[in-house]
């Protein structure tokens, strides 16, 4: 699934194609997606023009002067910008056609994905956003913010930064990433982190995070970028996917282990 450095590197290359252009018309293909296209899309976007694309978490917002397009990838969910008149492939669900003969064209093999139409300023009570915790670049997440959340949390670590409600974007690769950087135990109860760690883990998640959008995103499936590149991330991964490799400290082997329904990478030795 695409985590929040994917979702950040299709927002920005989305950005200087579409924003500033006015909608022309949706086509709108398959509507049954993870929940149904908003029945009216096709009615309230057309003569608009969109004015930014923002993210929040994983979620792509696509503002005009009356309302959002939300939109969420989900397992498989690509974005492309392509000519309107090119023909559409098997699991091209939906078209944002412009005025300038170019079409925003999303692809969703396995139909996970989400497109919702929120009308006016709505867009911060939608169920889907409303209940999100901070962003991890968001002045207000730091390692005070980690700390005191965790407070009397029964959960591991690692099933504490990736709750969305805690801070939004962490997935599961990044997670592991984050974690080992931080010298952190990914099953070390959240409750018995003390405060200069919390502080270590929350720099951890930013930098991690940073890194990733920088080499565009991890490419281990499904996720291709705007202009068609994979991102590079996954060459610079330190334990995701490494099971039995030498940690890159030289402590030892990385091992795996399932927790919470999740596969998580670590080393023994230098994550306590």
């Amino acid at each position: 699934m695409p985590e929040l450095p994917e979702v950040e590197t299709t927002r920005a290359g989305l950005a200087p194609y579409i924003v500033g252009q006015r909608v022309r018309t949706v086509r709108v293909r398959q509507s049954q997606l993870r929940w149904p296209v908003t029945p009216t899309l096709a009615e309230d976007l057309p003569g608009q023009t969109l004015t930014a694309v923002r993210r929040r978490a994983k979620y792509l917002l696509f503002d005009t002067a009356r309302g959002s397009v939300c939109l969420h990838l989900g397992m498989s969910g690509r974005l492309r910008i392509v000519p309107a008149a090119i023909e559409p492939t098997r699991h091209d669900h939906v078209d944002i056609v412009f005025e300038n003969d170019m079409a925003m064209r999303f692809n969703d093999a396995r139909r996970f994905g989400s497109i919702f139409w929120l009308p006016g300023d709505s867009a911060g009570a939608f169920s889907l956003l409303s209940a999100l915790g901070p962003e991890p670049f968001d002045a207000d997440f730091d390692g005070d913010w980690l700390y005191r959340t965790a407070r009397g949390r029964q959960a591991a670590v690692k099933t504490l930064i990736m709750d969305q409600r805690t801070v939004v974007g962490v997935g599961n690769i990044y997670a592991s990433e984050a974690l080992h950087a931080a010298g952190i135990h990914p099953r070390r109860p959240a409750r018995r982190i003390g405060r200069s760690r919390y502080d270590v883990l929350a720099t951890a998640i930013c930098e991690t995070l940073a890194a990733a959008i920088r080499a565009g995103g991890t490419t281990l499936r499904d996720y291709i970028g705007v202009d068609g590149a994979t991102g590079y991330f996954q060459l610079d991964l330190a334990v995701y996917g490494r099971d039995g490799k030498l940690c890159p400290r030289g402590c030892g082997p990385i091992r795996s282990e399932v927790i919470s329904q999740r596969n998580t990478y670590y080393c023994p030795v230098c994550q306590r």
